[in-house]
């Protein structure tokens, strides 16, 4: 089941996709009355999101409020997170790799995760805009990324228990200034575009096996699997939940592949006008491009 947030004649909404893909149903047409994703993934129990699923194979002439997809606008569907992002660093080997070789360090595999965390005032839409910041960098990169959204409150996770604390996965390019400090250079205005949509964790197998790519004007640069973590997602979150508590709503963001920009010789950053697509299998398409 894939959930959205979108816009009718610039009204908000928070939906479920057909089967097919190619309506959107109201959360309203099941009774629910949730104002934003992150209410529907904190308060939203069984026997509703049954009912999410159950309207979403239903005929559109049979759903009020049904809409083409083609005429709505997908937004972020999580607009305003309650807290930073948790990003993993050098989570794919063939990305530690490129990394260490743009740094001119020398490879060694990290046997502990890295942990960094990304500060958004607000997600970027698909088909948003990417600042350039060319006042701050010259050195504008792309990451694809699937992320991690915890259903409800985790502290202890036990493993065997994590997927009953998740509830769904989404797309983030986690959009990078490489010369800047890292902290700062992650967290720049309109650096995580996040989207289409929320794929329900029980849509695929755990832990997510899926096809991870990004391409810069239709070239393809990145090309992988997530089932090639370093650390997994089980790993993670009951590695973090011995220390600290994950609220719900929490975003996690797993890592890139190799095929970024710094990764080749010479890099390839992105410029002005650039359009990024980063795909994921079940998930979709995030599309953005790059602004002034």
């Amino acid at each position: 089941m894939k959930l959205l947030a979108y816009e009718v004649d610039k009204r908000s909404f928070l939906g479920v996709l057909n089967e097919d893909e190619t309506w959107v149903y109201p959360v309203a047409a099941a009774g629910m009355e949730y104002r934003s994703m992150k209410d529907l993934i904190r308060e939203a129990g069984p026997s509703e999101m049954e009912m999410l699923d159950y309207i979403s194979k239903k005929m559109p002439g049979d759903v009020t409020g049904a809409a083409p997809v083609e005429e709505i606008k997908v937004v972020s569907p999580i607009a305003e997170p309650d807290q930073d992002i948790i990003c993993l660093g050098i989570n794919y080997m063939d990305h530690a790799k490129e990394s260490a070789r743009f740094q001119k360090e020398e490879f060694s595999k990290p046997e502990k995760a890295i942990y960094f965390s990304k500060r958004v005032n607000r997600t970027n839409d698909p088909d948003g805009i990417i600042p350039a910041h060319k006042n701050l960098t010259n050195q504008l990169d792309y990451e694809a990324e699937l992320a991690v959204i915890i259903k409800k409150d985790a502290k202890d996770v036990k493993p065997g228990e994590v997927k009953d604390y998740i509830f769904g996965y989404t797309i983030m390019n986690d959009v990078s200034a490489r010369e800047v400090q890292w902290y700062f250079g992650k967290s720049l205005d309109g650096f995580t575009p996040l989207g289409p949509c929320i794929m329900t964790v029980d849509s695929t197998a755990f832990p997510p096996v899926l096809k991870i790519q990004s391409k810069v004007n239709g070239e393809l640069r990145q090309n992988s699997n997530t089932g090639l973590f370093i650390h997994g997602i089980e790993e993670v979150i009951c590695e973090l939940t011995k220390g600290m508590t994950l609220k719900a709503g929490t975003i996690i963001a797993t890592g890139t592949p190799a095929g970024v920009g710094m990764g080749f010789v010479p890099p390839k950053f992105l410029e002005t006008g650039d359009v990024v697509e980063c795909i994921i299998e079940g998930i979709g398409t995030l599309r953005n491009t790059v602004g002034e």
